[in-house]
């Protein structure tokens, strides 16, 4: 058995862990990344060097299926030592050295399966909170057998998905003994990389609620479950997933799901459905016609966010918000692993994810309370686009006043946050209005140069910010002449307020589209360039040409913004 050198680190990382503490260890690798690998190795070397025994818990059928059949392919030579004691799977094995068993069935049955080394937990971050649970109850009924057993978790995700680290003092894991990133894994070319595409309107979930840390499930799909919403989504799904074969969505309920396979159906996408009461028969030959190509999409209610593979995705769509980090990533992470039929995966986030939790690399997780008032936990500023707390009512950076929180129409376009930190997204947007305002730069001392601020509407309700300095000096006075000869035939304004008459009456080129530039974790986002229509005659009369060009002007390549 082959392991990648970062497998061979997280089982070494163990091992020191167990032989220098006397708490239980959890490995973090992410989804796709190979924990199956992990275990086998630590079970191989547990009942060959130890002479010990290991039990393998999952909490459902479908991870027990998973775990033993990837045991078996990665390690042939223990596969007459691998036993099931799974009541879902009709198999009771009691005898063998290492048993793959449901926590479900086994909780109340520890002294029946007698002594156990170790217990490796897959997918550990379902465990529950502190003091509750049956992976508590099996454990201390299993320190009766044996008072020295180690406890061992494996995850992608060391946090609850209702937000909240795993690992405590008084947890039942308690310290994270090794941990790789996504982004170290796709730089070596183990996970495949992602990417966001689309989008202009934004998720606005203030009127939503929280219980247990995440949004009320009935509320959710009663704001996405909107005819004229779904529609549009479904629309941006087609059109910008066209280039896709395998289209994996998250949707907001059973109806809500429903509905998205039936006008997705309409735009001649084939599109299964899988849910928790799906029978067992039918959500298995769904999967498989997903797996193997005959179905293009499958939209699924929360069963297909821990444990599903299939590595043919190249298209994840949150149709969906979340207010759980775990289950964001859970979410975005079935689309990590790696496959021939695909170059990257994309994302579409239609529930406003990516602003509220942050890149999938770079997740920042806090406790949090059922009681927090169910805001997301960021927001942008329209004006300067800052993405600042939910909690303000001012934005700290320009001043802007946010109006009071309203329940809102949901985002019925992608959200263009990246999914990765760092990366660099530059996307066409079409115009839709634009407004100009003279801008005094916020604290400046009077006589101050001012600028003329430039607001373009995309979509229904976005707006992207650009300042034109006609009255500055030197480098930024350059770009706002090169800004107004691409588009007006009139002289050059003496002052903001001369240039926005001139605009506000006709006299500049009307934009047809701009291309914004994003950077995940840089403030502002940036247009890099803008598409014309004709250059309008001279407001006087005297100069009728109309040449119908669209000329291009590409904005300013410093990032030293001039006001």
């Amino acid at each position: 058995m082959e392991l990648r050198g970062y497998q061979r680190e997280a089982v070494e990382a163990v091992y020191d862990h167990l032989r220098r503490r006397d708490d239980h260890p959890c490995v973090v690798i992410p989804t796709a990344g190979g924990k199956t690998p992990v275990m086998a190795a630590i079970c191989r070397d547990a009942i060959r060097q130890w002479d010990g025994r290991v039990l393998i818990l999952a909490h459902v059928k479908e991870l027990l299926e998973q775990a033993v059949g990837k045991l078996y392919a990665m390690a042939p030579d223990l596969w007459s030592r691998i036993g099931v004691y799974s009541a879902g799977l009709k198999r009771r094995d009691t005898e063998h050295p290492i048993i793959v068993a449901g926590i479900q069935s086994v909780y109340r049955r520890a002294a029946e399966l007698d002594r156990f080394d170790l217990i490796l937990i897959d997918e550990a971050h379902m465990l529950p909170p502190d003091g509750e649970g049956m992976y508590r109850t099996f454990l201390e009924e299993a320190r009766v057998v044996n008072p020295s057993i180690r406890l061992v978790g494996l995850t992608a995700t060391p946090y609850r998905m209702s937000t909240g680290t795993i690992c405590g003092e008084k947890n039942l894991l308690n310290h994270v003994c090794y941990e790789v990133g996504v982004r170290e894994l796709m730089a070596q070319g183990y996970l495949c990389p992602l990417k966001t595409k689309a989008g202009r309107c934004k998720a606005d979930t203030t009127g939503l609620h929280l219980r247990g840390g995440e949004f009320i499930a009935d509320e959710i799909e009663e704001l996405m479950d909107d005819e004229e919403l779904v529609r549009s989504a479904c629309g941006e799904i087609a059109e910008l997933a066209h280039d896709r074969h395998s289209i994996l969505i998250f949707a907001a309920g059973v109806q809500h799901a429903l509905h998205v396979q039936r006008v997705l159906g309409k735009a001649g996408l084939t599109c299964g459905f899988v849910y928790g009461e799906t029978p067992q028969g039918e959500r298995g030959e769904t999967l498989k016609r997903f797996r193997e190509g005959g179905l293009r999409c499958l939209v699924n209610v929360n069963v297909l966010t821990t444990g599903f593979d299939a590595p043919n995705i190249d298209c994840v769509v949150l149709l969906r918000p979340t207010n759980s980090p775990g289950l964001y990533y859970q979410m975005v992470g079935r689309g990590f692993r790696i496959d021939p039929s695909k170059e990257d995966c994309l994302v579409l986030d239609f529930g406003g994810n990516i602003l509220r939790h942050g890149p999938v690399d770079a997740l920042e997780i806090k406790e949090c309370s059922a009681d927090d008032g169910g805001e997301a936990r960021a927001k942008e500023c329209p004006q300067c686009r800052a993405l600042i707390h939910a909690g303000y009512g001012s934005c700290p950076e320009c001043g802007y006043e946010f109006p009071q929180p309203r329940r809102e129409q949901h985002g019925r376009e992608a959200s263009t946050a990246s999914v990765l930190s760092g990366e660099v997204t530059e996307i066409e947007h079409e115009v839709t209005g634009v407004f100009y305002s003279v801008h005094v730069k916020r604290g400046a001392p009077e006589g101050h140069p001012r600028t003329m601020r430039v607001d373009y509407r995309l979509g229904f309700n976005s707006y992207q910010s650009e300042w034109v300095c006609f009255e500055h000096g030197g480098y930024a006075r350059g770009k706002a002449v090169a800004w107004w000869q691409a588009r007006s035939r009139e002289s050059f304004p003496e002052n903001c307020e001369e240039a926005v008459r001139i605009c506000e009456a006709g006299g500049v080129a009307e934009p047809a589209s701009i291309t914004v530039r994003s950077v995940s974790g840089e403030k502002y986002d940036r247009i890099t360039k803008h598409k014309l229509r004709a250059i309008p005659p001279r407001l006087d009369g005297s100069d009728e040409v109309d040449d119908g060009s669209l000329p291009e002007y590409t904005g300013p390549e410093s990032d030293d913004l001039p006001f």
